[in-house]
């Protein structure tokens, strides 16, 4: 029976199955085994499937596909995660990568153990202060595409009690991420890829953020793209100045770095941990 060989790594909380396509040549994936093999109950469990192959003029390309077996977006955390795999796997010169995904150039870099660096392209499309209607009230809302399609909202913009406005969510942990972030995920508003919803809350400067991952269709413990989306937000906002701290769901810490000239976002880029949790192997029948 053919063993399929994988890695599962996490960046921040955010974990990935990594195939190294070197490793597993003959590897098909469909949107179905991806299901299957991100199954938290019957499979091994993860956000999503990332899988590494190696590439003429550059260090090696990645496909990233969402829990749902989805692909076409960028992910960042997922994305850090390569760029450690690929300095365990002797790909990378010096700790700097260059590499493909989505048909997209991506450069990144190793600045210390399980330390990692992403560089971004700048976002595709902001947009400030506009409402979207979901638990029965309007929202106060920010948008920002930085690979993926991602709202922003404050948490104290969102009332407890529609019959008390003065009634506001003060603490990030109780707020209810997947009921809201759900009814948004799927609003009209954002038809027809639907988006990435974002919470945050600012606190000494550090943004507090939960997130319900589109394609994962569930809070995820982190989520880089989204980080990053909050940390542009939170600057016109919050005054906040770069870099800015992150603290996830999951605890850890993201850096979001970048400057702003003429009004445009340049030198985007973020950092945070990646590591390897485990690996192992399937079963060809198990992955079907």
């Amino acid at each position: 029976m053919q063993k399929i060989f994988f890695k599962k790594m996490s960046g921040a909380g955010n974990d990935f199955i990594l195939f190294d396509k070197s490793q597993n040549p003959e590897l098909k994936l469909t949107p179905e085994k991806i299901k299957n093999i991100c199954n938290r109950k019957n499979g091994i469990g993860a956000d999503g499937v990332i899988t590494i192959e190696d590439i003429e003029n550059y260090n090696y390309k990645m496909m990233y596909y969402n829990a749902d077996g989805s692909t076409g977006s960028l992910c960042g955390n997922g994305a850090r995660c390569s760029i450690w795999f690929a300095e365990k796997t002797s790909r990378l010169k010096n700790g700097l990568a260059k590499f493909i995904s989505n048909d997209t150039e991506y450069f990144g870099e190793v600045l210390d153990d399980e330390l990692i660096k992403f560089n971004l392209n700048p976002p595709k499309k902001i947009k400030y202060n506009f409402k979207v209607k979901a638990s029965g009230q309007l929202i106060t809302s920010n948008f920002a595409d930085t690979g993926s399609p991602h709202v922003v909202i404050k948490i104290s913009d969102v009332l407890k009690n529609v019959n008390n406005p003065k009634s506001a969510f003060t603490n990030i942990l109780e707020f209810p991420v997947n009921a809201l972030g759900k009814e948004i995920r799927y609003s009209a508003d954002f038809r027809p890829d639907g988006t990435n919803v974002n919470f945050v809350d600012v606190i000494d400067n550090v943004i507090h953020i939960r997130t319900y991952e589109r394609g994962v269709e569930d809070e995820t413990l982190a989520c880089g793209t989204g980080s990053v989306a909050a940390a542009i937000i939170c600057y016109i906002t919050d005054n906040l100045k770069p870099p800015v701290t992150l603290k996830t769901y999951g605890g850890d810490y993201l850096t979001v770095d970048f400057e702003i000239e003429n009004q445009k976002v340049k030198n985007l880029s973020l950092t945070g941990p990646a590591k390897i949790i485990f690996e192992g192997s399937l079963d060809e029948k198990l992955f079907i």
